[in-house]
């Protein structure tokens, strides 16, 4: 699905005569900078990557080592980048606004970023935009974590502002001694989000890329299954979603998008409820886990999505290559050996699925990459996804 490019004459941002910038920098050195890397290539861009440490997922781009909170770090990398984008949501504030200053292209800009870096900041603006949230306070003592339980039948979602993914920084809690560790961190004016429990029938998330000019484009939304606070499978599209489902998660993602100027790709995890709602969980403005059925499932990749709205490129068809897709992650990995080990069973077993992996030494828990399989039973799809994931997962 496509939505029209704003109050614009034409969709085209570069003139003809203007030159197509074509180095894009990376700040994050993971699997999803890592996957940027083949439709860059495609593309005729240069690709290049701050990243963290030595053998980082994407070592296989030209890749700088550096601390991505160091100001001088980053100008330094920015210095040759014609824009700039993220593997993941944690540069600090401060070296964002440094690189604005400085004249540099941010996508997305801080001003979106924030909503993603800070889940008490996201809340709250969601809620003055009427988008569907479940019930919330914040909490800084003891006392506002008892006040809130008892409100929301004595059980609770405390998340930590800044800082959790996959799991880490939640807990499902029942009394103010679960979080207490919590709140004796707690520098002052900071505090912990507190959420109502909120029983779902499932997770759902929506993909929506969306470029400067404007130009938006929707995927399907899909669902996602949990495993230990960590995604482990993905649907596309999400079983009976047509119709009510898919229009409530798209306007949602749009509205989201235009109103805090989201620029690249935001992943909108939702709960579907069992009382019928759909609220949102969870934003992400960059790639995200739900969308790497995209890779071989739809017309345009998220990855390469993300490089053309971040260079405010018009945007490619987000149709489905099948009628269904199913990701199933790689988690842990090989027990012995190495990653490489498994490839001729899996390929030999399931010849029709697609194996990605990051580059990543196995370890308990740890994403080190992940499967898709298409076509046009469901079933079968998923049955093909999870065997071959599980010639790694031994």
């Amino acid at each position: 699905m496509f939505l029209p490019v704003s109050a614009l004459s034409n969709p085209f941002n570069h003139a003809k005569d203007e030159p197509l910038t074509t180095v894009v920098g990376v700040i994050g050195g993971g699997q999803l900078a890592r996957m940027m890397v083949p439709p860059a290539i495609n593309l005729g861009l240069d690709i290049r990557v701050l990243a963290e440490n030595e053998g980082s997922s994407a070592q296989i781009a030209a890749t700088q080592v550096g601390d991505y909170t160091d100001v001088e770090t980053v100008l330094a990398f920015a210095a040759d980048c014609d824009v700039i984008t993220f593997d993941h949501e944690h540069v600090p504030a401060h070296v964002l606004a440094e690189l604005i200053k400085r004249g540099y292209s941010v996508q997305p800009g801080p001003h979106a970023l924030e909503f993603a870096q800070d889940k008490l900041r996201m809340r709250q603006r969601l809620g003055d935009l009427g988008i569907p949230v479940p019930g919330w306070t914040q909490a800084s003592t003891a006392e506002h974590v008892t006040d809130f339980l008892a409100e929301w039948g004595g059980r609770a979602v405390a998340k930590t502002a800044r800082g959790g993914y996959d799991g880490k920084g939640v807990r499902v809690i029942t009394s103010a001694a679960e979080v207490a560790d919590w709140l004796e961190l707690l520098q002052p004016g900071e505090s912990l989000l507190l959420e109502e429990f909120v029983e779902f029938r499932r997770e759902l998330s929506q993909l929506i890329a969306r470029r400067p000019s404007g130009e938006m484009a929707l995927w399907p939304v899909v669902e996602s299954i949990q495993a230990d606070g960590v995604c482990s499978e993905v649907i596309a599209p999400a079983p009976h979603s047509q119709g009510k489902i898919a229009d409530m998660a798209g306007s949602i993602a749009t509205q989201i998008a235009a109103e805090l100027d989201v620029t690249g790709v935001m992943a909108v995890e939702l709960f579907e409820t069992t009382d019928d709602r759909i609220l949102v969980n969870e934003l992400a403005m960059r790639p995200h886990n739900s969308g790497h059925w995209t890779q071989d499932g739809s017309t345009t990749s998220q990855f390469e999505q993300h490089l053309r709205a971040v260079l405010d490129l018009p945007l490619g068809a987000t149709g489905l290559t099948a009628p269904f897709t199913v990701m199933v992650n790689i988690l842990g990995g090989p027990t012995s050996g190495d990653m490489l080990s498994p490839f001729p069973h899996a390929m030999a077993e399931h010849p029709t699925v697609k194996i990605h992996t990051y580059g990543k030494e196995p370890r308990p828990g740890r994403k080190v990459g992940h499967v898709n399989a298409s076509g046009d039973d469901l079933p079968e799809v998923a049955y093909q996804a999870r065997g071959a994931a599980g010639f790694f997962q031994v």
